[in-house]
């Protein structure tokens, strides 16, 4: 018996034991010396081995209770079901506690992905905006604004380029360029007709197209005849052979 105190009291003595479970005996009554001369110091080893006790069966239940809600959050970790007789460990419940912690982790960064209700009311707005009358043609639709929306982002490069705009100025800008651009072109067609027609009234400018379409119509029918009388098919030729007549 007392090798087996001796055995105990190393146990309790030990670094791995919690420090409040050996106590040294206090008072008068109890430092005295057992007959073999070993000191008095298991007056709280009882109380102890049934805390122990209490706690393993704790330890049982709180393993059962962790098994219970690891099979809600990590199901695909209890693949075998541990014998209710086995001994519980520590790594046991180590293992459960720390699969939830990272299936917790997991669902936290994954929660920043849209949910279905999300996703359906983008597919549904997307319809809207675009006018899609089923889902077959999200996806259609989808590539050609893509694809119109390239050209367009062509379009409006090649025109800062041609402009030489700034590249971070917006479409009206680049509409209000190409608008002053045309009217200087515009205005300098009117002059170079005027300079042609070699007036710069506008009532002239009529007056003599109005010549023109009376004096052109004579012309071409006089020239029709010459060509048909001559016998020939080239204007150049009307004249070398009227001299030749000659």
């Amino acid at each position: 018996i007392l090798k087996v105190l001796s055995s105990i009291d190393a146990v309790i003595r030990s670094q791995r034991a919690p420090p409040l479970i050996y106590r040294h005996s206090k008072g008068p009554a109890q430092n005295g010396v057992k007959e073999n001369g070993q000191e008095c110091g298991f007056e709280h080893l009882l109380p102890t081995i049934e805390m122990w006790a209490d706690q393993l069966m704790a330890v049982k239940d709180l393993h059962r209770s962790l098994r219970k809600l690891s099979l809600e959050v990590v199901p695909w970790h209890l693949t075998n079901t541990q014998d209710s007789r086995e001994a519980v460990r520590v790594e046991d419940l180590q293992f459960l506690v720390d699969a939830m912690l990272e299936e917790l982790e997991n669902k936290e960064k994954s929660s920043q992905s849209p949910s279905l209700q999300t996703l359906l009311a983008m597919v549904s707005h997307f319809q809207k905006l675009f006018d899609v009358t089923s889902l077959h043609g999200v996806y259609p639709r989808m590539n050609e604004v893509y694809t119109k929306l390239g050209e367009m982002t062509n379009a409006m490069r090649n025109l800062h380029e041609l402009l030489q705009l700034d590249t971070s100025a917006p479409p009206t800008v680049v509409v209000d360029t190409v608008g002053k651009l045309c009217d200087i072109i515009s205005e300098n067609v009117t002059e170079r007709v005027q300079q042609l027609l070699g007036t710069q009234d506008i009532h002239s400018i009529i007056n003599k197209l109005e010549e023109h379409e009376c004096f052109f119509p004579p012309f071409q029918a006089l020239i029709q005849d010459l060509l048909c009388l001559l016998e020939i098919s080239n204007l150049d030729d009307i004249l070398p052979t009227v001299k030749n007549l000659k």
